[in-house]
């Protein structure tokens, strides 16, 4: 096994850990924790015991009856806008249009003659 695939097989197992802790600290068995969140007991033990082949939606299923909804945001940073799009956002804005082209009257004038209104 590979150390990043380890690191997080004991990623699993610490989060799985936490969750069980959590679940004991509100006093709440396997079985009424996977009745609240709509799972089997059976995938509580999995999630408990850090498996890799639970679901995401399971897991946030769990997390919600243990009241970590507020903290799950904080897992996942804000998105940070890239280097450009905040240069973009710093320049000026434009104070005047600068016109299509077809109706600007220098492009309807004929060469050597003065401009004049067409009708």
């Amino acid at each position: 096994m590979s150390t990043p695939a380890r690191h997080h097989v004991v990623s699993l197992a610490q989060l799985g850990s936490q969750l069980a802790a959590l679940r004991v600290s509100r006093n709440l068995t396997q079985a009424e924790l996977a009745e609240q969140a709509g799972v089997s007991k059976r995938t509580v033990e999995r999630l408990e015991a850090g498996a890799t082949a639970t679901q995401l939606s399971t897991f946030l299923r769990v997390c919600g009856v243990l009241g970590l909804e507020s903290r799950l945001a904080q897992l996942v940073p804000e998105p940070v806008d890239s280097p450009v799009a905040q240069l973009r956002q710093q320049r000026r804005t434009r104070q005047r249009a600068s016109g299509t082209g077809k109706d600007a009257p220098a492009a309807k004038a004929k060469p050597g003659k003065g401009w004049s209104w067409e009708a």
